[in-house]
């Protein structure tokens, strides 16, 4: 049995938008090195689940903890200093600085000298940001600042990276590229959340799926249970 806590656990969430009921008691956890791919039609709370866990969204109710403390009250910087990457919906690039600057404006030491993601690394692992350090982050394409956006993440060397639709409205090929920086970065021991609405990448990267409807759980189990279920998917996906 394993003995260390797991990097994120969450009991029995429950957040609001006013007096909008968003999320209703929602579990799960990851440990180190698990892949946890969050699906869901659109509108089914899987932004507002990750939102709750950075503390950008503060639950109403139900417990967060991570590496076994409770964080379910504190601030969004906290909990990104305690290990916690996040690639969100839109990227949220900045603009006005250049690839180079949006890259190393995050860097932070991690915690195995051999695996850190440096600037060298992001680089070698998307090369068209290479070729692109000077420019500004408002004359790249959408597919090069999503690829901005999680080198920027790795920057900060996460024991966890969530990855909210990173591949939302790319040209296949960009979304090829982004799927195999996201088996690397599962290579190298990361955990990982992927929300994405390509079921079929998301099931043959990830360990365990997790399925939200009206912000409630209707599957956690091991992604090839899922996998072998694919009237599960046609019911709560419409895959």
């Amino acid at each position: 049995m394993n003995a260390e806590p797991p990097i994120l656990e969450v009991r029995g969430l429950h957040t609001h938008y006013g007096a909008s009921h968003i999320l209703h008691g929602i579990d799960l956890d990851i440990r180190a090195g698990q892949c946890l791919g969050l699906m869901g039609r659109n509108g089914m709370g899987k932004t507002t689940t990750i939102r709750s866990i950075f503390g950008l969204t503060p639950a109403t109710e139900g417990q967060i903890k991570i590496f076994g403390n409770d964080v379910t009250a504190s601030p969004p910087h906290v909990i990104a200093r305690l290990g916690l990457g996040l690639v969100p919906e839109g990227r949220g690039i900045f603009p006005d600085l250049s690839v180079e600057e949006n890259l190393i404006m995050t860097a932070r030491p991690g915690n195995d000298d051999s695996s850190q993601w440096t600037l060298e690394r992001v680089l070698q692992s998307f090369p068209r940001l290479a070729e692109r350090l000077g420019n500004m982050g408002n004359q790249l394409s959408g597919g090069e600042q999503q690829m901005l956006s999680i080198g920027r993440a790795l920057m900060t060397n996460p024991q966890l990276l969530v990855l909210d639709e990173a591949t939302e409205g790319l040209a296949p090929f960009m979304r090829k590229e982004i799927w195999s920086v996201v088996r690397q970065v599962k290579e190298t021991g990361i955990a990982t959340i992927i929300v994405d609405k390509d079921v079929d990448a998301l099931l043959k990267v990830s360990d365990k799926s997790l399925i939200l409807v009206k912000g409630k759980v209707v599957f956690s189990g091991d992604s090839s249970e899922l996998a072998a279920n694919p009237d599960i998917h046609v019911l709560h996906l419409g895959v």
